[in-house]
């Protein structure tokens, strides 16, 4: 049983969006590892920018 997580900042990740990354993540392990795509599960977090960091510093991006 595939376990898929997918950690994204909090910076307006639509809906589209998520049913895309889930149905692609799904076809990916389906395609590759050929594993069925019923038992498949796929989470995204959504982390708070603030909780974010790249090159040792803190990421802001432009959400205030």
């Amino acid at each position: 049983m595939p376990y898929i997580n997918i950690k994204v900042t909090d910076e307006r990740v639509t809906q589209e969006q998520k049913y895309q990354l889930i149905q692609g993540a799904t076809q990916l392990v389906v395609d590759i590892l050929n594993k069925n795509p019923k038992t498949t599960h796929v989470i995204i977090d959504e982390i708070p920018i603030e909780n974010w960091g790249v090159d040792g510093k803190q990421y802001l991006g432009t959400k205030k």
